[in-house]
């Protein structure tokens, strides 16, 4: 059987025996989508790449402990949304500490400006009116939590159950709920209050 044609289970079980075309079609399969998310958490391009590679490097690392009790997209968003969770909690750190170089109403840690970069992956959209409600969109979401952030793109853009979400974030299905609840509240008095 070709590799193209496994599943992405089975093209685990290869890079876990050392398949290097086997790891090269899991990066070619969700290389995209990995960076996607990884941007939603982060908001920042380059740590988006670099938390998405070390993801695609952890995933090499930790093939072999893959069981096979959840799908494989599961296990990796995991792995992905960790990365993300533990580069914001060493990244925190540094921001408090530069905060002192700014005191002249400048950029501060809680201003950090890549934070309000455009989302680099959103549609254009057909008309300007079209433009304007997505921009509204971004500019909510980036306003959620890491976490919120994290369950919103996993039920919205990859469509994944909350049960898979919450095997993803580490979390009971019921506080995955509680956090696609409130940021969908959030979402819409957010949109629903600008112009």
């Amino acid at each position: 059987m070709d590799s193209l044609d496994l599943s992405d289970e089975a093209l685990c079980r290869r890079v876990a025996g050392q398949g290097a075309r086997a790891f090269d079609l899991l990066v070619e399969r969700y290389q995209e989508r990995a960076y996607r998310i990884a941007w939603s958490i982060l908001r920042n391009q380059e740590d988006a790449k670099d938390c998405s590679q070390e993801a695609f490097i952890r995933l090499h690392e930790s093939a072999r402990t893959f069981a096979g009790q959840a799908k494989f997209s599961t296990w990796f968003y995991r792995i992905l949304v960790n990365c993300c969770l533990d580069h914001r909690r060493r990244g925190r750190g540094w921001r408090r500490l530069l905060a002192w170089r700014d005191r002249d109403g400048g950029e501060t840690a809680d201003s950090d400006p890549v934070e309000r970069e455009p989302a680099p992956f959103v549609d254009p959209g057909d008309t300007l009116d079209e433009d304007r409600r997505m921009s509204r969109l971004w500019k909510a979401v980036e306003e959620l939590s890491p976490q919120q952030r994290a369950a919103v793109l996993l039920s919205c853009r990859e469509g994944l159950p909350t049960k898979e979400i919450a095997e993803v974030l580490s979390l009971s299905e019921a506080t995955v709920r509680v956090h696609l609840h409130r940021a969908l509240i959030r979402l819409r008095r957010r949109i629903g209050s600008q112009p």
